[in-house]
């Protein structure tokens, strides 16, 4: 199969290339995908897990890609909840080779089914954001109707799904971004903007969560921003930064199966959209990963035409 590999991360994309790879075989409980569209991170070729398995064993040179739709092909022993033929989408393991090949191994539970009414191209686009998203606001942040929510980057990839999944939940949503995000911000959900170039962030007063992806002292800023018994989730790593009597929560979005369903349902019924930047090929997909190529939105990998 064509894939594309990784081999020098000190080499960042010019340590990629596009190979002949074998085939990957399922293992006890796995499904093999043919994978009809991925989606990619560009800093994910910087991960520890992108050059080591969970033993902290090379793996060098290792396949990115993490986030795809595709059809099942194989079954490993003992896989249930999957069928031959099926549509499906999902995240892939951190520590195994990923979804920029024509085939990838899953584990099957970190699959979902994919409606047929769904292209590949809006599944692979939906997965990260969409887990993301879900999992900061809902399992994270609690969040309920009636409360409001500082969603920082709200005209980002992972943002706009925030925003979007917060204003259907029944929330009060506040993007934030630069000047030229307003317009995107307000389509995507949003109800409010703050304009981090030119307005003061502190005069929104308090919100009951803040959702943030940009770290630093805007995330240090936004937690005297959160009322009393509030929450600060953050995707940007750990951070001393602290609401009163609240609590800050910073994650790494994992693979699920029953949220991924329900973030597709939304998609099918129109309550939410995909934010895609650029559709490439995997001929193209080195390019992809050039940080002077990178667009604003998603960047979808269509494997198969």
């Amino acid at each position: 199969m064509k894939a594309i590999v990784v081999t020098d991360q000190a080499a960042g994309a010019a340590g990629m290339k596009l190979v002949d790879r074998p085939e990957p075989q399922a293992a006890i409980n796995d499904v093999v995908v043919q994978v009809h569209a991925s989606s990619i991170t560009g800093d994910e070729i910087s991960w520890p897990s992108t050059w080591t398995d969970r033993l902290g064993r090379d793996r060098n040179p290792s396949i990115p890609g993490h986030e795809l739709a595709g059809v099942v092909t194989a079954l490993g022993y003992g896989t249930t909840g999957l069928s031959v033929g099926q549509r499906v989408f999902g995240l892939t393991d951190w520590h195994r080779d990923g979804t920029l090949a024509e085939y990838v191994a899953v584990e099957a539970r970190n699959l979902a089914p994919l409606p047929g009414d769904v292209d590949f191209t809006v599944g692979a686009a939906l997965v990260m954001p969409g887990l993301t998203a879900w999992q900061g606001l809902f399992e994270h942040g609690r969040l309920r109707a009636g409360q409001s929510v500082l969603v920082h980057g709200a005209a980002g990839i992972v943002g706009s799904m925030a925003a979007q999944l917060a204003r259907e939940a029944g929330a009060y949503v506040i993007g934030t971004g630069r000047t030229a995000s307003r317009q995107t911000a307000l389509d995507f959900g949003a109800q409010e903007f703050v304009d981090l170039d030119n307005d003061i962030l502190e005069d929104v007063g308090g919100v009951d969560l803040v959702f943030d992806v940009l770290g630093g002292d805007i995330v240090k800023r936004s937690a005297g921003m959160i009322r009393t018994g509030g929450t600060l989730v953050t995707i940007t790593g750990p951070t001393e930064a602290r609401p009163v009597g609240g609590l800050t929560i910073d994650f790494v979005v994992v693979p699920d199966r029953a949220q991924l369903s329900e973030i597709v349902q939304r998609l099918r019924e129109g309550r939410l959209r995909t934010n895609i930047g650029v559709v490439s090929t995997l001929d193209d997909a080195v390019l992809a990963f050039n940080p002077a190529k990178r667009v604003k939105g998603k960047t979808i990998i269509r494997v198969r035409p």
